[in-house]
């Protein structure tokens, strides 16, 4: 389960909280409350790898200048909030425009990361709920939910529970339309229009 510390945080409190950690322990900021993540598992990790490197192929085709770095720490405006988002897909010519960027990685505009993907550990509640507002808010285009384990609840990922992908496309009114995917469902993205791959394959994370 999540931890949080008893204390509120500012954003610039929290990075100083950071630099006191090690490093294989994660904690995101939540409206001024540090929240220790949950240690991944090995199949999060093998998702996630999967995608970056699917991914960083789609780029390469079609000639698109963005890339995943290892960390990212996305701030939502005016908010004492922080996230490491699982993958996060950078447009690397706009970072020039960040202005933390060379000293602290931080991303805060939605022209910095067109997609950023969340696979669900068991803190689901902040995937589907506290972070889908902030980066909707954010007017990030694209948001992928990864529930490789159904763990959220049926009024979210439907009834009986199985493994879903939930992608939020942002529409033209600043809100998120959704779409989901299940078993051998090809996924629909916006960012890569001509991806062949079905939801089962980023769940088992092979072809």
């Amino acid at each position: 389960m999540t931890q949080s510390l008893q204390k509120l945080f500012t954003f610039d409190e929290f990075l100083e909280f950071l630099e006191t950690q090690p490093e294989n322990i994660r904690y995101e900021l939540y409206d001024g409350e540090i929240i220790q993540m949950p240690l991944p598992t090995g199949d999060h990790e093998e998702i996630i790898a999967f995608l970056v490197k699917i991914f960083m192929v789609e780029c390469h085709r079609l000639k698109l200048n963005y890339g995943i770095p290892k960390t990212v720490l996305v701030k939502p405006e005016n908010k004492k909030s922080g996230y490491f988002p699982d993958i996060p897909l950078l447009n690397l010519p706009n970072l020039i425009n960040e202005p933390q960027w060379k000293k602290e990685s931080i991303v805060t505009q939605s022209e910095s990361i067109p997609l950023v993907i969340e696979v669900v550990s068991t803190n689901w509640r902040d995937d589907y709920y506290k972070k889908f507002a902030d980066y909707e808010e954010m007017g990030i285009k694209e948001y992928w939910i990864v529930d490789y384990a159904a763990l959220a609840s049926k009024v979210l990922i439907g009834d009986p529970k199985q493994p879903t992908i939930t992608v939020y496309s942002l529409t033209d009114d600043g809100e998120y339309s959704r779409k989901q995917f299940k078993g051998n469902d090809c996924i629909e993205s916006s960012t890569f229009p001509e991806l062949n791959l079905t939801a089962q394959q980023i769940f088992s994370a092979s072809y």
